[in-house]
């Protein structure tokens, strides 16, 4: 059982490195967000494809009320995606993601409501200690300042993807991860074409380099990983121990954009952090 936990506890961790690369990589593209999530779900649904291809992994939906889960939640996961884009945008690499994980309070409230759970005081503590920590991170409640816009796109992201979690936290049982990323990366593609007409949009070659790494590396392995971590832990501890992602993608945003985060944000990243090491502490016992 030991063993066992570890090696699931792993498989998490690396899922969340792979994923925390987003927020450099969504720095580094200059084409508009929703033109952005758009090729990048054009990229993964082909790499994911393939794979569910190459495996021989049954694409079959069983029932329609499914197929209704799988599309509500694509949809919350390209809203999630976008709003997240704008966030890292208007702000940076630690503003933006730091802001992004307010989500496990919000999963850690409404987790209760979709499975037969009791809500655990536990999960709604560790929330509020994340929430101190985003605290730190806006400067003024001024809407004319770009960063008090991220930390507000990040906070409405938090919110899509905390939803989409919960929907897939459902089906992950019944259904292989990779299949449910590549329906959800076909959903979001069908949804988000007209963006096409609406942006104007000229990637570079180093947007596609970018784009390629985010497809392959973030969406495709990152976020399977992440999906299929959800049949050994409740969405909560899955939530709040990915809470470390914003420090990696910290250490990443120093070490290739030279974005050298403020005391204020270091507080809140200390926080944040916090709860992740204590939430790992108590996630032997599965729920």
């Amino acid at each position: 059982m030991k063993s066992q936990h570890l090696k699931n506890l792993i498989e998490l961790n690396v899922a969340i490195l792979l994923v925390s690369t987003s927020g450099v990589l969504g720095r580094f593209i200059s084409m508009p967000p929703p033109v952005t999530i758009w090729l990048r779900c054009v990229i993964a649904a082909i790499i994911l494809g393939a794979f569910c291809w190459y495996k021989k992994i049954d694409l079959k939906i069983a029932s329609k009320r499914d197929w209704a889960t799988i599309i509500l939640s694509g949809l919350f996961f390209g809203a999630h995606w976008i709003t997240y884009f704008y966030a890292l945008q208007l702000s940076n690499v630690a503003i933006g993601m730091l802001s992004l994980f307010t989500y496990p309070v919000t999963t850690a409230l409404l987790e209760p409501l979709f499975f037969k759970t009791k809500l655990n005081k536990k999960h709604v503590l560790l929330g509020i200690v994340v929430l101190v920590g985003v605290y730190f991170l806006s400067p003024e409640f001024n809407l004319e300042n770009n960063v008090t816009k991220g930390v507000i796109f990040g906070l409405i992201s938090a919110v899509f993807y905390a939803m989409r979690n919960i929907l897939m936290k459902k089906k992950v049982a019944n259904y292989h991860g990779s299949m449910l990323m590549f329906y959800q990366m076909v959903i979001i593609t069908l949804v988000l074409w007209p963006v096409l007409f609406i942006f104007e949009a000229n990637p570079t070659s180093n947007d596609w380099q970018a784009l390629l790494v985010l497809a392959l590396v973030t969406t495709s392995i990152g976020h399977t990983l992440f999906v299929m971590s959800f049949k050994n832990f409740s969405i909560s501890t899955a939530s709040i121990m990915s809470s470390v992602q914003p420090i990696y993608g910290i250490i990443f945003g120093i070490l290739l954009l030279n974005e050298i985060p403020s005391e204020n944000t270091l507080i809140g990243g200390f926080l944040i952090l916090t709860t992740v090491i204590i939430e790992s502490i108590n996630s032997r016992k599965v729920e």
